[in-house]
């Protein structure tokens, strides 16, 4: 990871022009195991009213709406650039999109279910878990995936030739390329999920955790009982 730059920096700078290429980036980056770890949250959540936070361009929060078309869904997101993709290729009549930041949520609403990929690594774990206890319906839960860095040797030597061989991808496209150059030090360094398990077993949550790809991807659901 940038000396120079915090997580939530080197967020705006992956995707400040990667809008147009995110949706195949994200499938063909891991190898197709996208699709996989968002089908995984999606057998997670419960209830009627669904929170997608840093949703993007939607790939999750539609896949939601496909598989819940009678909740209501609510995607948001810092990047209007991202919300406007999002918006042009969702036709849900159930789903809304609002610009806004995870950290800063401000919403008069409350969820059964607030879920997000790829954000944990971002933000801090407890401003985020604060933000989503206040919108959170009672025996609601919060589903949040990310990269994790894995602890079997093996499996490492295969994870850095997977990120050299993006690495030489991002020459050919240019708009990924610092991303490609700088993530996986930002996944390497990143605990968050010590952190966030430890500020949503303190906010009284029981968790679930599940590796996926050889310990590459991680997901942690956490029901709230009061």
């Amino acid at each position: 990871m940038s000396a120079s730059n915090s997580p939530k920096e080197l967020a705006q700078k992956f995707f400040t022009d990667t809008v147009s290429t995110y949706d195949s980036v994200a499938k063909y980056a891991t190898l197709g195991q996208d699709k996989k770890w968002k089908s995984y949250i999606i057998k997670k959540i419960r209830g009627d009213s669904i929170l997608d936070l840093a949703c993007g361009t939607g790939i999750l929060t539609r896949m939601i709406a496909q598989k819940f078309p009678k909740s209501k869904i609510f995607g948001i997101d810092i990047s209007q650039n991202y919300l406007d993709v999002a918006i042009k290729n969702s036709n849900f009549s159930n789903v809304s999109f609002l610009n806004q930041d995870a950290e800063k949520l401000s919403l008069e609403k409350k969820f059964d279910s607030i879920v997000s990929s790829y954000i944990p690594k971002y933000c801090d774990a407890k401003t985020l878990i604060q933000k989503c206890v206040i919108h959170l319906n009672k025996d609601g839960r919060i589903i949040l995936h990310d990269f994790a860095y894995p602890k079997s040797k093996l499996v490492q030597k295969f994870w850095h030739a997977l990120f050299a061989m993006l690495q030489i991808c991002g020459k050919f496209i240019p708009s990924w390329s610092f991303a490609f150059a700088n993530l996986p030090g930002l996944v390497k360094s990143s605990d968050w999920i010590e952190q966030y398990r430890a500020e949503l077993k303190s906010a009284g949550f029981e968790l679930e955790t599940k590796y996926f790809a050889f310990g590459c991807s991680c997901v942690i659901t956490a029901i709230l009982k009061q």
